[in-house]
């Protein structure tokens, strides 16, 4: 008799593990569709659609992964418009998407976040930078890229490395350049510098050559000689044009570019040499992605996949990880007994007209997805694809790269772990971390002007506010101070002490000696300081020899 009930006991076994073995296996369905946002007309969207369209056929053709499910990805292009990404990303849900890679542009990922964020849909986006795209606001929002907080940081560390203290900054008037320069802002603070002045400008189409030409001018009208440009590459060439036309790209000048014109420059080499002559000496930064034999491999698959045509960017590499990382989520998630199942948002009713709002549904299990890609620990073409508690991919870092002659150089490497260098930042990663300025280092650059004299970084300002110092007249201490006769010029000890001290700032001060008293006998400081303490005599500073 117990013979009898241990057999059937070990049959009911056998049947409950057949039965969550089955689970698992019948809930993976034939199809997973994911969907991709993003500007096809843009550099980054025509790398990115073949960078995509590539890495489903590698998940398809690897059998270890999405066992005996294809996956399926529809791309819908958003043309840089926010309201067009949030139409397309509606769509997707008539279509049962799991998951959006996408989209590019920081602005269209504001408003689609809100979108996934009801519907609980995974949103990957491989080159949306803006730092304010974080997770307690949009949690469905996952960046596969690198966010500009660290770029930001990156400027800030080569400004400080060369001794700069005030930047001009110009960017695009939207979302991702405002919110980018403010991290430029609170990073450059750190380091005791700042913007001294910023210009937005418009994100449309409509700025001429004219508008450019009024922001340039007053820019070469201010102190500061160092310009960060955070915008796009057509606005960035223009500007580059401008600049060279009103001699602003020589001796003395210090451009620094965002990443626009790194993934531009890797995407259209070679260009054409009036194109480059416009932006010799310019620092860039570039998304650093370490070498490996799987990224070599890629790259030239893919110039035999564009013949050449299209280069390969650090975005087209995130984007093409973009795709693993969801797979690898979706098999995990199988994996666990999720279902692929979507519910009705009472919500979103349909009262008349033409929206279809009940065709909207609610991923069941889109957090548990969203989990699993949280969760991801693989390595992919850009290295290492783990977030950590901010939700931010490790190990952030940036090649810096000096634009000169037909292409441009690298100079060194900047990373969150060890700051500037000129050895890869993975050297570092096994060594505890060391920030110290004796540590940071970079090759020599050839600076606007083809100099490799490091650019002082300001001027005195044209229309700058003059210091005014008060300078007795003596008839005693000459050694001290005198005025030379015939002149309006001051010599002496004090002086020479001044004018040494001066030239030692980092900065520029414009001043005035302002000369008081009468010449035949010793100027009474407290009448002289009567006067400044009224207004008589506004002055700043007062040399008392």
């Amino acid at each position: 008799m117990n013979a009898i009930v241990l057999l059937s006991f070990f049959f009911a076994v056998c049947g409950l593990f057949s039965s969550i073995h089955s689970r698992n296996f019948t809930s993976r369905p034939a199809v997973v569709n994911i969907g991709a946002i993003f500007s096809f007309e843009t550099t980054i969207g025509r790398v990115a659609k073949i960078a995509i369209e590539e890495a489903v056929k590698d998940v398809n053709a690897n059998s270890s992964i999405l066992r005996g499910s294809k996956l399926v990805v529809s791309m819908h292009s958003s043309n840089c418009s926010g309201f067009t990404g949030m139409v397309e990303a509606l769509r997707f849900m008539e279509t049962d998407a799991v998951a959006i890679i996408g989209p590019q542009s920081s602005v269209v990922a504001h408003i689609i976040s809100q979108v996934v964020n009801e519907l609980r849909v995974p949103l990957l986006s491989f080159a949306a930078t803006d730092p304010t795209l974080d997770s307690l606001q949009f949690p469905f929002f996952v960046r596969t890229t690198r966010s500009d907080l660290y770029q930001m940081a990156a400027i800030a560390e080569i400004v400080d490395y060369y001794g700069w203290k005030q930047v001009i900054a110009i960017f695009i008037d939207d979302d991702n350049g405002r919110n980018g320069i403010l991290a430029l802002s609170d990073k450059l603070a750190e380091r005791r510098s700042k913007i001294s002045y910023k210009v937005g400008i418009p994100p449309d189409s409509g700025v001429t050559r004219g508008d450019i030409m009024d922001i340039l001018v007053k820019v070469a009208l201010m102190e500061p000689r160092v310009v960060v440009l955070h915008v796009n590459p057509k606005l960035g060439f223009s500007i580059f044009s401008v600049a060279k036309y009103l001699g602003m790209m020589s001796n003395g000048y210090v451009w620094i570019a965002t990443d626009w014109l790194s993934s531009y420059l890797d995407s259209s080499s070679p260009l054409p040499s009036e194109t480059m002559n416009i932006m010799q000496g310019v620092l860039a930064l570039r998304q650093y992605t370490p070498d490996s034999d799987r990224k070599r491999s890629f790259s030239s698959r893919w110039s035999n996949l564009t013949g050449g045509s299209l280069g390969l960017n650090s975005y087209g590499l995130y984007a093409y990880d973009s795709v693993w990382l969801v797979a690898h989520a979706i098999d995990a998630f199988f994996e666990q007994g999720g279902v692929i199942s979507f519910s009705n948002d009472s919500r979103l009713r349909s009262e008349g007209g033409d929206l279809h709002l009940d065709a909207m549904s609610i991923f069941d299990d889109g957090l548990l997805l969203l989990k699993n890609v949280l969760r991801s620990d693989l390595v992919g073409l850009t290295g290492p694809l783990k977030f950590d508690s901010d939700r931010s991919l490790i190990l952030p870092a940036y090649d810096v790269i000096n634009v000169i002659g037909t292409g441009y150089r690298q100079i060194g490497y900047w990373s969150n772990y060890s700051g500037l260098s000129t050895v890869p930042p993975e050297t570092f990663y096994m060594r505890p971390p060391n920030r110290s300025s004796a540590n940071q280092q970079l090759y020599s650059v050839i600076w606007p002007g083809e100099t490799v004299l490091k650019p002082r970084g300001w001027v005195f300002p044209n229309n700058g506010k003059q210091l005014r110092i008060g300078v007795p007249i003596r008839v005693s201490f000459k050694e001290f101070v005198t005025k030379v006769q015939g002149t309006d010029m001051f010599k002496g000890f004090c002086i020479d002490v001044f004018t040494a001290a001066v030239s030692l700032l980092p900065y520029a001060v414009p001043y005035q000696f302002i000369p008081f008293g009468n010449g035949k006998e010793n100027p009474s400081y407290t009448e002289l300081v009567n006067l400044i303490t009224t207004g008589v005599q506004p002055l700043n500073l007062i040399f008392c020899p």
